[in-house]
């Protein structure tokens, strides 16, 4: 699977969270002998606040200088310490999440790693808002990754199902990681109970399980497959519930909308990422057409 992932974008904003991702992505280049691109955005100051004024201009362009210096020897210190190689460090200024989206674009990542929150009170608590504005803008798989240190090695890979044709891009990228990573795939399906009779779930058991039946996967030989199908009352929390009780260690997911829209970003992947302590394998939207 050498050449799935060649370039991998890195984005940072030092924190532990931050530093953590590159693990995450020092993991996926020596799988797929890949090279790392790392990003660090610095915020621009509005021209208003030093129009017509010269010297205050002249201050600020010296501090942005020194503050480029000190965050490119940042990125590269921490690198050395992950004993991690850096094919590249980029410090730019302006809006994060839109930084991260452009970047991607120009240097031909094929995956950016990132971490899920920000260092706002709220995105401690939600996805974050850079997080989130990429996930919704890549033009490349994101991998989402939470403040835990990476296994050594990904041997079981989750891939939710809602049986749809939208899907065979997520079913492909899972096939290709686990080609890669030697894991094993559980495709799981969540039957969500919220709103329904019980005397329907068995009916409506049966009905996913012969779907899993007949439903026919692509992939590589030497891959363990395997097929579930639980209730939850909600997709998300069932996901959630399930990886953590057979401890997996990736997700893979799309944010298509799906079926009655439970798998779309914001809904079931947006609320998976929020709760899980696994990494999120995302494809965005463009994957989905």
């Amino acid at each position: 699977m050498k050449g799935f992932i060649k370039n991998i974008l890195w984005p940072t904003d030092f924190s532990g969270e931050g530093q953590e991702a590159l693990l995450y992505a020092g993991l996926f280049a020596k799988t797929f002998s890949a090279r790392i691109t790392a990003l660090h955005v610095v915020p621009d100051l509005s021209p208003a606040f030093y129009a017509d004024n010269p010297i205050v201009e002249m201050e600020l362009s010296r501090r942005m200088t020194t503050m480029n210096k000190t965050a490119q020897a940042q990125l590269l210190a921490i690198a050395k310490r992950r004993r991690i190689a850096l094919k590249k460090v980029i410090v730019s200024e302006g809006s994060a999440a839109k930084k991260i989206v452009e970047t991607a674009e120009s240097e031909k990542a094929d995956l950016i790693v990132m971490g899920k929150k920000g260092q706002s009170r709220l995105e401690k608590i939600l996805i974050g808002s850079a997080a989130s504005h990429v996930l919704r803008h890549s033009p490349v798989p994101v991998l989402v990754t939470k403040k835990r240190k990476p296994p050594r090695r990904i041997k079981t890979i989750l891939v939710p199902t809602d049986f749809v044709k939208e899907e065979d891009a997520e079913r492909e990228f899972a096939w290709k990681l686990a080609g890669g990573f030697g894991a094993s795939l559980t495709f799981l399906y969540v039957l969500e109970l919220f709103g329904h009779e019980f005397r329907m779930v068995d009916q409506m058991f049966r009905s996913a399980l012969d779907k899993f039946q007949r439903r026919s996967h692509r992939g590589g030989r030497g891959i363990s497959v395997s097929k579930d199908v639980i209730h939850a009352p909600h997709a998300a929390a069932g996901i959630d519930r399930y990886s953590r009780e057979h401890r997996f260690d990736l997700i893979v997911m799309a944010t298509c909308a799906r079926g009655l829209g439970r798998f779309f970003l914001g809904s079931t992947t947006e609320k998976v990422i929020s709760q899980t302590e696994l990494p999120v394998f995302v494809l965005p939207p463009k994957y989905c057409t």
